[in-house]
C-alpha cells in the first residue's frame, strides 16, 4: 500500500506536519485506530521516535478512510480503493485535487471513480447495480485546512463586558 517507512527526500521548503492527537482529532478517529492502520500499512506516517509524523497526504487520505469506515466499508474494500488510485493513476488521493471543484470519490468497493462533474456522479449512481457511496475529498482537503487556519480567540464574557462599559463612557 502507501508504505511511508522508506526514507523520504527532504522537501527544500518543510511541509506542516500533524501529530497523531491532531490527525484523531480533525479525522474524528481515536488514537488506536490510527495506529492500528499504521501496523497495516493502511497508511503509514513517518516515525520520529516513538512519535508518528503525518504529512498533509496522509491526513486527507486518513479522513477519506474514517468517512468510508463510517458508511460500511471494510477496510479490505478500502485498502482496494486506495490500491486503485496509487496504481492506476499514481497519484495519492490530496495529489488529484482540483481546489477549483468539487473532486467526489464515488465507489462500491469494487468500481472506483473520481469524478468533478455533478451530473457524471448522477449518471453513476443512477446507473449502478449495487449502492454507491459518495465521499467529497474536497470537503476533507477544506477540513484539514480549516483545521489548520489559525482561530480566533474565544470572545469571553468580561471581554465583552468591558466592551460595553468603555461604548457607555
Amino acid at each position: 500500500m502507501f508504505k511511508t517507512k522508506k526514507n523520504r527526500p527532504e522537501a527544500s521548503t518543510p511541509a506542516r506536519t500533524f501529530s497523531s492527537s491532531e490527525v484523531a482529532r480533525i479525522g474524528g478517529v481515536s488514537l488506536r485506530q490510527l495506529q492500528w492502520w499504521d501496523e497495516r500499512k493502511v497508511v503509514s506516517p513517518r516515525h520520529e521516535g516513538h512519535r508518528r509524523v503525518y504529512f498533509p497526504e496522509e491526513v486527507i487520505e486518513i479522513t477519506v478512510i474514517a468517512e468510508l469506515r463510517r458508511k460500511g466499508f471494510s477496510l479490505q474494500k478500502i485498502r482496494r480503493v486506495l490500491r486503485f488510485l496509487q496504481r492506476e493513476m499514481g497519484k495519492r488521493l490530496a495529489d488529484v485535487l482540483n481546489y477549483e471543484s468539487d473532486l467526489h470519490l464515488v465507489t462500491d468497493g469494487k468500481s472506483i471513480y473520481l469524478e468533478d462533474r455533478h451530473d457524471r456522479i448522477i449518471d453513476i449512481i443512477k446507473n449502478a447495480r449495487q449502492p454507491m457511496f459518495l465521499v467529497c475529498v474536497s470537503d476533507q482537503a477544506r477540513r484539514l485546512s480549516a483545521a489548520t487556519s489559525p482561530r480566533k480567540p474565544a470572545r469571553t464574557e468580561s471581554q465583552a463586558a468591558g466592551r460595553r462599559a468603555a461604548r457607555a463612557i
